[in-house]
């Protein structure tokens, strides 16, 4: 069966976000009230397994050994049956 997993990077609190600080910078001198702005990198994955279980164990795999930093970046997953 094939699944769609969605997944979202971003940086752990307290660690620098220079892109983001920059688009907020730009944003305010664009005379928007913006206060913060942090940036996250979206994976959309179409892939083939036996069962939503065996999608989402493959994708936390995925996230562990490439896609984020367990040192400096969280992540959340969200899986669906594709069309």
């Amino acid at each position: 069966m094939k699944y769609i997993a969605k997944v979202e990077v971003s940086l752990k609190p307290g660690h620098s976000d220079p892109e983001g600080e920059t688009t907020r910078a730009s944003l305010v001198e664009l005379n928007y009230p913006v206060e913060d702005v942090r940036v996250s990198k979206v994976y959309k994955i179409l892939l083939e397994a036996a069962s939503i279980e065996e999608a989402k164990r493959k994708v936390e795999e995925m996230c562990r050994r490439l896609l984020a930093n367990p040192v400096k970046d969280d992540y959340t997953i969200n899986i669906e049956e594709a069309e």
